[in-house]
């Protein structure tokens, strides 16, 4: 094990490292014990590892960790760890920094007590029903609660009331500066339901006109780009930031949010990067079970990685990466997945020859389901599934097209797709899929539409090609295809039985300018993909 610290700072200076093996065992202990974790960086959270990745490795006789998500990317040389009551601090060199700095494991990312969380919640709610009564002049503050109400989907993270004047009514949702980051951004979705809850239970009493959703100030940017492709002829949205110290409270324009500014990664030739990266490949593929190569996926991640993956499951990849002493490439092969990736070598062979094995016996179809191997990444090993067979279960789309997790890059944030296609128009197919229940599936995939609608907006004449060019096809997606000028469909698909209840509400909240369908599959859609029912936008309509 590490040598334990109770010393709280980092040296000032860089310290000389301690040996890397009992640091990577140390640390991928401790993110094994506590699969909820939150990495700290200077007191505040920089990763949720519920969301994020994270691998660690010895390399070069040094502790290197890296966290990453859709927002950013960290890479660190671990010198100490210093082990405290319920967390562990890491010393950590940054590359081109003099000084030492310090990152934070701990259990959660909500670092409040329970009694502390329930207390900050009770006084958020006191503080809301004040600040709309004194906005809202003549209008009752009512009914405003927190309580957990899981039939109806309500957590208690948000305070949720209503504003009555007369008949006339608007449901109020609102939620503090001090919930993470997710759970604000979640609060539309609730909203959206606490909306038609109170429609359908005071429907013969009491006309609800709209929705007033209260976030923090500095936090409205992903409620405002969600509200402003909403439906405003089913209902009046309006979106607030409260300063919880001053207790103003502001309203917010949201009608423009929808474009925001985003940019694109320009699409890499797969032919070239399989070209490049040959070598390991046949390398790694020599290890390989006779007879199951064909059940490999061989998939060009950037331009310079290539992912080995079974069943959406990547455990072996080959990089191209810049030598240490020259500025030359070199191929840098690794097995393994998350914080087990290890680079390939000859000590260890027979090691990852052994891990390809037993992968391929745990991870089939009809595998067993308490096997960690067989339960990891469903989605990816949907998505896999999706891409093999959806060329017969929706012909109208252009399968041959697909483009996995594509980079767009709005203000401040950046969105993963799951996957993105044309149709035989060429009309431009977001596709989000979940394997499990998530209550925010409609809103998820809206941010995704939304990035996509705003880069395919964006044309420009470019040479002689005698027509506006769309931002994909300027960054070299769809070679060869003319992409629409019409917004993009918006298609979501699950396991029928792994569709939350509460997502079709959302969804028929939606504008109608959003052409959205929903896609059920068969529970048994690892050994056969096959659509249950499906549900469109224009079916709300007509």
């Amino acid at each position: 094990m590490a040598r334990i610290h109770e010393a709280a700072a980092a040296a000032p200076l860089p310290v000389a490292p301690l040996p890397a093996a009992p640091l990577v065992a140390t640390i991928e202990e401790y993110l094994a014990a506590h699969p909820e974790a939150a990495v700290l960086e200077e007191g505040k959270v920089a990763f949720d590892m519920r969301s994020a990745h994270c691998t660690v490795a010895e390399q070069h006789g040094r502790c290197v960790v890296q966290f990453w998500n859709d927002e950013r990317n960290l890479l660190r040389t671990v010198v100490e760890v210093q082990q405290r009551a319920h967390s562990l601090r890491l010393i950590t060199h940054r590359m081109g920094a003099s000084r030492s700095q310090t990152l934070e494991l701990v259990p959660s990312h909500e670092r409040r007590t329970p009694t502390t969380r329930e207390s900050a919640r009770r006084h958020y709610q006191r503080l809301l029903e004040r600040v709309l009564s004194r906005r809202f002049v003549g209008a009752k503050v009512d009914g405003f609660r927190s309580a957990m109400d899981l039939e109806h989907s309500f957590g208690p993270a948000y305070v949720r009331g209503r504003l009555l004047q007369g008949t006339a009514a608007d449901a109020v949702i609102g939620v503090s500066a001090a919930e993470s980051g997710a759970i604000i951004d979640g609060v539309l979705t609730l909203g959206i339901l606490w909306l038609d809850y109170c429609r359908q239970k005071t429907a013969a009493r009491r006309h609800y006109g709209g929705l007033k959703v209260i976030v923090p100030e500095g936090a409205a940017r992903t409620t405002a780009e969600r509200m402003a492709w909403l439906n405003y002829t089913a209902a009046n949205f309006q979106l607030f930031t409260l300063n919880e110290q001053s207790e103003e409270l502001e309203p917010v324009e949201h009608a423009d949010m929808g474009n925001a500014t985003a940019r694109l990664m320009h699409a890499c030739s797969p032919e070239s990067v399989l070209a490049r990266c040959r070598e390991g490949l046949d390398r790694l593929l020599e290890l390989v079970p006779d007879g199951a190569r064909c059940r490999i996926e061989v998939r060009p991640r950037t331009a310079t990685e290539v992912g080995l993956l079974l069943h959406g499951l990547e455990f072996a990849r080959v990089r191209q990466v810049a030598r240490s002493d020259s500025f030359d490439r070199v191929l840098e092969v690794s097995f393994g997945a998350g914080p087990n990736e290890t680079l390939l070598d000859e000590s260890n062979t027979e090691r990852c020859r052994e891990l390809i094995h037993r992968l391929f016996l745990s991870r089939y179809p009809d595998g067993a389901h308490n096997d960690p191997l067989f339960r990891l990444q469903p989605e990816r090993w949907l998505e896999s599934e999706v891409r093999a067979g959806l060329s017969e279960l929706l012909p109208a789309l252009r399968c041959d097209l697909f483009y996995e997790q594509v980079p767009a890059v709005g203000i401040g944030d950046r969105g993963l797709l799951d996957l993105l296609t044309l149709d035989r128009s060429g009309r431009l197919v977001v596709i989000e899929l979940k394997a499990d229940e998530d209550l925010h599936l409609p809103l998820q995939a809206l941010d995704y539409w939304i990035r996509v609608r705003t880069l395919n907006a964006d044309r420009k004449t470019v040479g002689g090609a005698g027509r506006q060019l769309s931002a994909f096809e300027r960054a070299g997606y769809f070679t060869g295809n003319e992409v629409s000028e019409l917004d993009p469909r918006l298609l979501l698909a699950a396991p029928a039985l792994r569709i939350h209840p509460a997502n079709e509400t959302v969804l028929r909240y939606l504008s109608p300018r959003v052409d959205w369908e929903l896609i059920a599959f068969g529970e048994h859609w690892r050994s056969e993909l096959k659509i249950v029912f499906r549900k469109r936008s224009t079916d709300q309509r007509s």
